[in-house]
């Protein structure tokens, strides 16, 4: 799909914020462990196992193709149907449904609503019988059918968690539409999506490979803000909402506009991002999305405008993207670059600071700091090393930093033991652990990535937060001074006298646990 995207000026519809309903609960040849029995305790193997026997393998081959584990199997992160979720519930006249355990779609739900979302998650339960007996995936369509009110929504999302996934629920049997509201079904298990951030990147696939079809088909709507004059430049990945306006003013002197930012906020702009000019992976690790502008033949551009360096290599593969004359963007690149170096050197950052994450903006991050100032050693993320990564990779390396793709717990860590940093910059666990050593952290997802990092605006965004907590550094060790002594694990708190321990129990256990992993072991080898 290389011409343009034709859109009916006629078509237009009123934006109704809906709140679905909750459903009713897909097919053959389940597994009947997973049902009330094993369920999600089942363990990765042999939720994946079942899987693939129940006609999965397609699916988990394109995961793993898709999003490639590391040599630790894969990062630690919560779970990852979390992010298509999220995906989801932030669109416009788009309805959500879950199917899967009662407890993940509890703790789903909770999250979901724990960061904003205001609207309700259709839920679809199953029992052991429903799920062996097909008749889930019949409650799935009903509740699909009840759903597909095309006054309220555009599109209506079912999700399969890890049972009905491995049970092989089908929802591929979906019908594509029902009264002109377009059916998306995905599976999002935990053994096969590695994080929540490439979780983003499933929905956002499958809703871009859904509209591109219709795009070839013919005529579709127009955006509710109209369509731009000028060649535009899809921006893929979550970001903070001032960093779309700030690229947007850095690409006007290029004579291009800032096109819609996927994943979307409502369907139509999802027309809107395959008719660009270019993509910007400002996120890189999103496959599946762009495989679907590759096959609309819209080039990618890795890396984003962040601090002095990435603005002008980013600026110059952007006019490279569009054929732009070199004296163009070298008069853009001299409009902005000299106002990013002058907020670099006004919010100077000093200290040395490990950095880590599972939103994929990790690297990004870390260059700013850099060219603020710090120091930073070490760089992890969950998310895979991808092409589109290598700029900043090969930026960082220059610089000293090692940078490590599908970092586990134990790696961030083990970093932070090794450099006893200024400021650990992590995930929750990473922040506790850093806390316990008496360094002062910071979590990632709340208080780094939830600022604005493009251009100028994001030069001086973190040095505030980033200098606060690293001034704290003898605040942390007089805390740390205090409650010296108090304990950990079995010796947490405070005692009168010594816990009792029974340490004849913890051996039982341990044997136990040492027997099921031989038994398990050979298992495999059968």
């Amino acid at each position: 799909m290389t011409e343009e995207v034709k859109y009916d000026e006629a078509h237009t519809a009123e934006v109704i914020e809906g709140t679905p309903r909750e459903a009713g609960t897909p097919p053959e040849g389940a597994d009947p462990r997973l049902g009330d029995g094993m369920g999600c305790h089942a363990g990765a193997a042999e939720m994946e196992k079942a899987a693939r026997a129940a006609g999965a393998s397609e699916i988990l081959d394109q995961y793993a193709k898709d999003y490639p584990q590391g040599p630790h199997d894969r990062p630690q992160s919560m779970c990852p149907a979390f992010g298509s979720l999220r995906v989801g519930l932030r669109m416009r006249r788009v309805a959500t449904v879950l199917s899967g355990s009662a407890c993940c779609v509890y703790g789903l739900s909770f999250v979901s609503h724990f960061y904003g979302a205001r609207r309700s998650i259709g839920y679809v339960p199953f029992s052991s019988e429903t799920l062996v007996t097909g008749k889930l995936f019949e409650d799935i369509r009903d509740a699909v059918h009840e759903l597909a009110d095309p006054d309220r929504y555009d599109a209506v999302v079912v999700t399969n968690l890890c049972v009905p996934t491995a049970s092989g629920v089908p929802l591929r049997l979906l019908p594509d539409e029902i009264n002109g509201v377009r059916i998306v079904g995905i599976d999002v298990p935990g053994f096969g999506v590695p994080t929540h951030a490439e979780a983003k990147d499933v929905l956002a696939g499958a809703m871009l490979n859904y509209a591109r079809k219709e795009i070839e088909a013919g005529p579709v709507a127009a955006p509710e803000g109209g369509v731009s004059d000028r060649p535009t430049v899809t921006l893929l990945g979550e970001m903070f909402p001032a960093d779309p306006i700030v690229i947007g003013q850095m690409l006007d002197p290029l004579g291009l506009a800032c096109g819609p930012v996927v994943p979307a906020r409502e369907w139509r702009e999802l027309y809107a991002a395959l008719d660009c000019g270019a993509v910007a992976a400002i996120h890189p690790f999103y496959t599946a999305a762009m495989r679907e502008f590759d096959a609309a033949g819209r080039p990618i551009v890795g890396s984003a405008p962040v601090g002095h360096d990435g603005t002008a290599a980013w600026l110059s593969n952007i006019g490279d993207a569009f054929g732009l004359s070199a004296d163009k963007v070298a008069k853009a690149q001299n409009m902005f670059l000299p106002t990013i170096s002058e907020a670099l050197a006004g919010a100077p950052v000093k200290g040395t600071i490990t950095l880590s994450g599972y939103e994929g903006s990790e690297l990004l991050v870390a260059r700013l700091l850099i060219e603020s100032g710090a120091n930073i050693p070490y760089v992890g993320t969950a998310c895979p090393r991808t092409k589109q990564a290598e700029a900043d990779r090969d930026w960082l390396e220059s610089k000293g930093v090692k940078v490590v793709f599908r970092a586990s717990l134990e790696d961030d860590k083990a970093a932070v033991d090794a450099i006893r940093p200024d400021l650990a910059v992590g995930t929750t666990p990473v922040v506790q652990h850093a806390k316990e050593l008496g360094i002062p952290s910071l979590y990632f997802t709340n208080l780094i990535s939830a600022r604005p990092l493009m251009g100028s605006a994001g030069a001086g965004s973190l040095a505030q937060v980033v200098n606060a907590a690293i001034a704290n550094k003898g605040r942390m060790a007089s805390m740390k001074e205090f409650f010296e002594g108090v304990g950990e694990g079995d010796t947490a708190g405070v005692w009168e006298g010594d816990p009792n321990l029974h340490p004849e129990f913890r051996a039982l256990q341990q044997k136990k646990l040492d027997k099921k992993r031989r038994a398990e072991k050979a298992q495999e080898m059968i």
